[in-house]
């Protein structure tokens, strides 16, 4: 029996949810967004069994979701916090 081929988007899924594990917080979840995108394609190619690689594509669905929202909160309060920074007047004493 011949193994079908793996599914090239689960591989790729894995390897962005790795990245957004090791390196995401840096890149603004960027790896972990492209990990559940790619996650899912992988899961849809490997649904009939003409593509091998669902574990790895459920595998960086997992990675992906579970540091993609904390990296949307995270940059969500980082660019909330700035524009409040710029925002807000700063005290100043008055002689």
């Amino acid at each position: 029996m011949q193994v079908p081929p793996a599914s090239g988007a689960a591989t790729a899924s894995m390897v962005f949810g790795i990245l957004g594990v090791l390196g995401g917080w840096c890149l603004f979840g960027l790896p972990c967004v492209l990990a559940v995108i790619l996650g899912h394609v992988g899961l849809h190619e490997t649904r009939k069994g003409t593509r091998s690689g669902r574990g790895m594509a459920v595998a960086g669905l997992v990675l992906g979701y579970v540091f993609v929202g904390p990296m949307i909160v995270f940059t969500i309060m980082l660019f909330f916090g700035a524009a409040v920074g710029a925002v807000t007047p700063t005290p100043t004493s008055t002689p």
